[in-house]
């Protein structure tokens, strides 16, 4: 099935999607991470949108996350051509009621010496920082990320955090300072590389506390083979890819960490 789609990346619930089509009539599907990938698949899938007759058409981000648009001719005869737009949901609030007397000057505060921490995002806690490796980021790790916000809990995910210029290792080690649990993705990647190793060492010294930190996931891995890389990590009950779709896993994950609250 052709299809044309656009990668709205995260978004914030209450930005307006504006799709607009030139030609035909088509099919018009906004999805988030986990659905875009089994609708590629040919796999079952939940969106919102539909046929869209009209044009431009406009769609509500339900909630916060990774977020694409598709354009297909599904059942339709014809030709169409589509555009995609995010509208903040800022642009479509009305203005504040106008009054003389509440004008003010625009006043930016002067940082004081303990503001660095703050405007770095880290004012808050996070429930979840979750560690892997990049090979695994699109199958499951993004899908996972977005699952988990939608069960409203405050995820460390870089894609979320880092910005370009950010010290990679600062960042790491703030997320990992301020995250109450550790989600980690257990795969042939993870244990080749270096950055998930590090993660995993930080989350396993704030495990030594006594408290229960890290959550293991496994993919595309046997217990066997994370026995051979860490046999502690392979006694602690795990999840796997393969036998839980990414929501129940999150479900999951969310049922635990509420329960620690």
């Amino acid at each position: 099935m052709k299809f044309n789609y656009y990668d709205l990346g995260h978004q914030t619930r209450g930005n307006i999607v504006e799709v607009t089509l030139s030609g035909s009539a088509a099919n018009v599907r906004l999805m988030d991470s986990s659905n875009y990938h089994n609708y590629k698949a040919g796999r079952k899938h939940r969106y919102y949108g539909g046929l869209m007759k009209r044009s431009p058409a406009r769609i509500a981000i339900p909630h916060s996350g990774h977020w694409y648009v598709t354009v297909d001719m599904q059942g339709l005869r014809g030709i169409t051509r589509s555009s995609v737009r995010v509208i903040p949901s800022e642009a479509l609030s009305p203005l504040p009621e106008y009054s003389p007397r509440s004008i003010s000057p625009l006043v930016r505060p002067i940082p004081s010496d303990h503001d660095d921490e703050r405007t770095n995002g880290m004012s808050d806690s996070y429930d979840v920082f979750i560690s892997h490796a990049t090979e695994d980021k699109d199958e499951i790790v993004r899908p996972l990320a977005n699952a988990l916000v939608s069960e409203g809990l405050r995820v460390w995910y870089d894609e979320f955090e880092l910005r370009i210029g950010d010290s990679l290792r600062r960042k790491i080690d703030q997320g990992l300072a301020h995250s109450r649990f550790g989600v980690v993705v257990l795969s042939h990647s993870f244990f080749a590389k270096n950055w998930p190793q590090y993660e995993l060492d930080g989350l396993v010294t704030k495990e030594m506390t006594g408290e229960q930190v890290i959550l293991p996931l496994w993919h595309g891995i046997t217990k066997s083979e994370v026995i051979e890389q860490s046999p502690s990590l392979a006694d602690k009950v795990a999840r796997s890819t393969a036998d839980f779709t990414i929501e129940e896993i999150a479900a999951e994950i969310a049922g635990v960490i509420r329960d620690k609250k």
